[in-house]
């Protein structure tokens, strides 16, 4: 079967606040963004739509971008970020004795004694100052102040987080098509037994904070480094979302460790690889962006040739952000349910999949490690639960809480985990990941063939061939042509 592309995707704008998820070491995080039509012509797949060539049937508009409910289905999960503030913290402190002491600065007034003890603020002020007197180096008072509201979430969970300037920008820069690491680069060696610091790039953030080339990388997040480590691991656990932390043990020559929290503000563009092999769609899909569906889409064009069967690869993927999960999914599958959200006071919400599933005739197989999390979570638990595709590899990494970015002012923002999700049918994936259909055995590097072994035998006699359909602005240009 020959199938031809002729799409209006949907684009994601930075308008209102939607879920964006990940994971440590590879953060989780939520950004400003709305769901919003994009017909402009920048859009070098505004003009795609799904037909197939042998039906003349097919309607134009077969409701492939139908997805426009998306960001108001979220609306209600994202009601938390307002609300938030608004409801009483029942863990706080609670000192309702009349000895309190009222007589604090102006400045604090107007926060609650049964929130922060007079004490406590005393003890603050009192770090501060010693810090500004007796540290070896002088310190500048709006780092400290920034360092404290860091370590105040980062002591909350892993995945909240206080955003600089530069951290804000990256992550607005994440929903578009950027991904980032800390810019160096590591190999193992044996004569010593540890990895190796190679390559720092300058002006990183790496460089920034004084790691240099020849320093021992010891740990990544949790993440302990062995022999047994390969060079892809590490390049995944120090690559995530653009704008997140990290936090990397490293020494001197196998000296003192010390950790440095570092951000992934080392850019670079995200790249959807798609190939074919035996009539096999190999589809490397690294994290979930606003124009991951466009991507995805555009990449089985760009093949031109027909597709029996979609390898789908979203090893060491750590999320991203939800409603492209959600969009991806509808390529797979109609009407089905995908995923539930339940804040700290809302009741749970489920989101569902939205449109006309392009790709359905074709059989999918779903590879997965260790470190794919959240978004990637929802898309395999999903696709698993409709028995729509064969999930293989191993246990994912049981990221199951979602955050949101909350603005504070134009340059600055706070990561906060808000919310939990659930698989549609309500089990928990947090601590616990997604487990595959079929585990694969051996080296991660032969689990490629392993899962094309398998989707052969599900792959179609006849398969669909994906090409380019001009647009309506496209035909009017050729017809003036011929006149």
């Amino acid at each position: 079967m020959t199938v031809s592309i002729n799409t209006n995707f949907l684009s994601f704008r930075l308008l209102k606040p939607a879920l964006i998820t990940g994971l440590m070491g590879f953060t989780v995080v939520n950004i400003p963004a709305h769901a919003a039509l994009n017909n402009d012509d920048s859009n070098p797949t505004a003009s795609l739509q799904l037909i197939s060539l042998n039906a003349d049937d097919v309607p134009i508009n077969n409701g492939a971008d139908d997805l426009s409910d998306i960001a108001d289905l979220l609306e209600s999960a994202d009601q938390v970020d307002d609300s938030i503030d608004a409801v009483p913290d029942e863990s706080v402190l609670n000192n309702d004795s009349d000895d309190i002491n009222t007589d604090i600065p102006e400045e604090v007034a107007e926060v609650s004694l049964k929130a922060i003890s007079p004490e406590t603020l005393k003890t603050f002020v009192a770090v501060v100052d010693l810090v500004r007197r007796e540290y070896v180096d002088a310190v500048n008072d709006e780092e400290l102040f920034n360092n404290a509201m860091s370590g105040m979430l980062t002591k909350l969970d892993s995945h909240a987080e206080f955003l600089d300037a530069e951290a804000y920008e990256n992550l607005r820069a994440f929903t578009e098509g950027d991904v980032g690491d800390i810019g160096i680069k590591v190999e193992y060696q044996s004569k010593i037994g540890y990895w190796v610091i190679t390559e720092v790039i300058d002006d990183s953030p790496a460089d920034k904070k004084g790691i240099a080339v020849g320093d021992y990388l010891h740990q990544v997040a949790e993440f302990k480094l062995d022999q047994d480590k390969e060079n892809n691991d590490i390049e995944q656990l120090l690559t995530g979302i653009a704008g997140t932390q990290v936090d990397v043990v490293t020494s001197k020559a196998g000296r003192r460790k010390h950790t440095t929290t570092l951000q992934r503000n080392n850019n670079h563009p995200q790249i959807i690889e798609t190939r074919l092999t035996d009539g096999i769609a190999i589809v490397r899909l690294p994290a979930f962006q606003n124009n991951s569906r466009e991507k995805l889409l555009q990449s089985l064009i760009n093949l031109e040739a027909p597709v029996s069967g979609i390898l789908l690869d979203m090893r060491d993927n750590p999320g991203g952000v939800l409603t492209s999960a959600i969009s991806v999914a509808s390529l797979f599958i109609n009407d089905t349910d995908v995923v539930q959200v339940k804040g700290r006071q809302s009741d749970s919400r489920t989101l569902s999949t939205q449109g006309t599933a392009l790709l359905e005739s074709l059989p999918v197989v779903v590879l997965q490690n260790r470190y794919s999390a959240s978004a990637a979570e929802v898309l395999a638990s999903s696709l698993q639960a409709q028995k729509r595709a064969t999930i293989v590899g191993e246990v994912s990494y049981g990221k199951g809480s979602v955050q949101s970015v909350i603005p504070l002012n134009d340059e600055q923002a706070v990561k906060l985990t808000v919310a939990n999700y659930m698989t549609a049918s309500g089990r928990k994936i947090d601590g616990i990941g997604v487990e595959p259909d079929v585990i694969l055995s051996g080296s991660e590097r032969t689990w490629e063939q392993q899962a094309l072994d398998l989707l052969q035998e599900q792959a179609l006699d006849s398969g669909v061939r994906f090409v380019r359909k001009p647009s309506e602005k496209d035909k009017a240009g050729t017809s003036n042509k011929n006149l």
